[in-house]
């Protein structure tokens, strides 16, 4: 079959080197793609959320499969876009509809979502401008520290957490009426804080059936020790060392079933990723959160770990027999190491020509943002390379991608080298 992948990030390049070693696949397609995917499938020169372009595309290459990797188009509906349309309709897209995205589009509507479906989850309220008086009056009831969340889409960027109560009533009023993060901080959700250690758990539903893919925890801070501003994300690490079997029992139980039912209760006919954001509290799951596709980078962790051909399950979605496939996995640790722009999450420079990729061994290299410009690849993005690697053991695997992490070289390139410090 001719597969179409929608995105342009190392989450794109992962699901690309996955598909590409499928039996079933004849011809894969990326839009817009980057320098890695290049390698491994057909670049086409299409943004993921221009829809009319990307139904010629289907249409003209007879795709017959469609991936979507960002958040952006499932929100702005590119699969209602399928539905709706008589030439398209028979087409499965591997993504939520509209309705289904609101897990991630809004905040509010998740929070609601799992209180009414009676997943563990902390405690919240939320404001909009015009009720920014009671937001600040709300902050004086509470105890630090404060979880500040844009409701809409900020790009990774719009949860902030703080000490300092005068601290937490600037920034509530920086979201709402000064319009920080856009319209996306229109409505803020103020949230009780969890203590405990993060992870994510990812599920691939037909919406009846689901597997559960390779859980994985993911390192956001720009620096060391967990450090500086929140990114896209630094680095991941899979399977996580303190998810063993009862607490992942839990969570299928206590969050994956409730979801998946909840969905239906609410009329939600759900076809694509569900990721879960988690806190391990006391041994314990709450839900931080809901995304509505695979993260970034913790796919360049996951997928490494699927031993199952993934087209064979992105079918079964499209069919709805999921719950006749299972799913097998590696048993090793996949670790990945982000590098980079110098600058980022900040202001930072792109086009750096990039060295050093023949002389790294032992890891696989997930292009994030970079692109061809003549016979070299340059960096295009923030988040610039992916680097992963297996081991025996997270240590093994830490070594190999921070050496060859070493190897590739372009101007102002910067990488943790504490992924997984707090796992050891």
């Amino acid at each position: 079959m001719n597969v179409l992948i929608l995105g342009s990030g190392g989450r794109e390049h992962a699901f690309s080197w996955k598909i590409a070693q499928s039996k079933k696949l004849s011809k894969l397609f990326i839009a817009p793609g980057n320098a890695g995917t290049a390698q491994v499938g057909t670049n086409v020169n299409i943004a993921a959320d221009n829809f009319p372009a990307i139904k010629e595309l289907v249409l003209k290459e007879n795709i017959s499969l469609v991936v979507v990797g960002p958040e952006d188009p499932l929100v702005k509906g590119v699969h209602d876009f399928f539905l709706a349309d008589d030439q398209l309709k028979k087409i499965p897209v591997i993504g939520p509809k509209k309705d289904g995205a609101q897990l991630e589009g809004s905040k509010e509507f998740s929070k609601k979502f799992m209180i009414k479906h009676g997943i563990p989850t902390a405690a919240y309220a939320s404001f909009t401008k015009d009720q920014l008086e009671d937001g600040l009056k709300y902050l004086e009831t509470i105890k630090p520290p404060y979880v500040l969340k844009a409701d809409g889409l900020a790009a990774g960027k719009g949860v902030v957490i703080l000490d300092n109560v005068k601290d937490a009533q600037k920034e509530l009023t920086d979201m709402l009426a000064h319009a920080k993060f856009g319209n996306a901080s229109s409505k803020v959700v103020i949230e009780e804080f969890l203590k405990g250690i993060e992870l994510s758990v990812f599920v691939l539903t037909d919406g009846n059936g689901y597997v559960i893919l390779p859980e994985a925890k993911d390192y956001k801070r720009i620096g060391e020790g967990d450090t500086g501003l929140n990114t896209g994300g630094m680095g991941a690490i899979s399977p996580v060392p303190f998810a063993k079997g009862d607490f992942l029992k839990k969570v299928e139980d206590r969050v994956v079933k409730p979801t998946i039912a909840g969905l239906k209760q609410e009329g939600i006919v759900y076809k694509g990723f569900i990721f879960i954001g988690l806190m391990n509290d006391g041994g314990d799951p709450q839900v931080i959160e809901y995304n509505v596709r695979m993260g970034d980078p913790e796919t360049e962790v996951v997928m490494p770990r699927i031993k199952s051909d993934v087209l064979e399950l992105f079918e079964a979605v499209g069919q709805g027999r999921l719950s006749e496939m299972k799913i097998e996995l590696d048993n090793r640790t996949c670790v990945t190491v982000m590098l980079v722009a110098g600058g980022y999450p900040g202001d930072y420079e792109k086009g750096k020509v990039m060295t050093g990729f023949d002389s790294t061994s032992g890891s696989i290299l997930f292009h994030a943002g970079t692109k061809n410009s003549g016979n070299d690849i340059v960096t295009n993005g923030g988040r610039v390379l992916a680097v992963s690697s297996y081991g025996d053991t997270m240590e093994q695997a830490l070594q190999a991608s921070f050496s060859n992490a070493e190897k590739i070289k372009f101007e102002g390139k910067y990488y943790r080298r504490d992924i997984g410090f707090d796992l050891k």
